[in-house]
């Protein structure tokens, strides 16, 4: 666990650092949410590894731009851009969204189109796989309930008082866990 005031790419960049002096000696992709200098403190540390946006984070920044009465209708179409079989089928696909929407959305069709070489990572890889890493959906549905006991917190005395917080809300999260792990895992291995 670390602990830091505010997160930016210094940050990640010595978590990187520090996991590289304690043995960590590549990682194969990493999936994150678009935080400015994040992939670069990344591709300094692990410079072989895939970079994937989270798709998640592009939908949901992308239907911001979208009239509600159109979202829908959107939202179907843009799914045959991230869901298609292969890269070159998504790419038809987003050329057809361009085609579509791109006169009454250009911001929308202009960031997936910007975003598109780190938004299609995942492509190289099985369905199985895509499926576990296109979104940090599951660290970020962490994050958010250890932050509904931080938040209420105005000060810590210490990084230590913080920890302990961190450990007691971390086993109680951990109790509400009661699905399974998803069987996607053996099938990806």
């Amino acid at each position: 666990m670390y602990i830091s005031k505010s997160e930016g790419a210094n940050f990640w960049l010595s978590v990187l650092t520090d996991l590289q002096s304690r043995g960590v000696q590549d990682i194969l992709i990493a999936c994150v949410d678009g935080l400015k200098g994040f992939q670069d403190a990344i591709a300094s540390v692990f410079p072989e590894t895939t970079v994937q946006l989270c798709i998640v984070h592009q939908i949901r920044n992308a239907i911001k731009y979208v009239a509600s009465k159109s979202q829908k209708e959107f939202m179907r179409d843009l799914k045959l851009v991230y869901q298609a079989v292969n890269k070159d089928v998504a790419e038809k696909a987003l050329c057809d969204l361009d085609t579509k929407w791109g006169e009454d959305y250009p911001i929308v069709i202009k960031s997936w189109r910007d975003n598109w070489g780190r938004l299609t990572a995942y492509f190289q890889y099985s369905p199985h796989i895509r499926r576990i890493i296109y979104t940090t959906n599951t660290v970020e549905c962490y994050h958010r309930q250890l932050r509904k006991v931080t938040k209420n917190k105005g000060v810590f005395t210490s990084d230590t008082a913080l920890e302990k917080l961190v450990y007691l809300a971390f086993t109680r999260i951990r109790k509400k866990w009661t699905q399974p792990v998803q069987n996607r895992w053996q099938t990806a291995r």
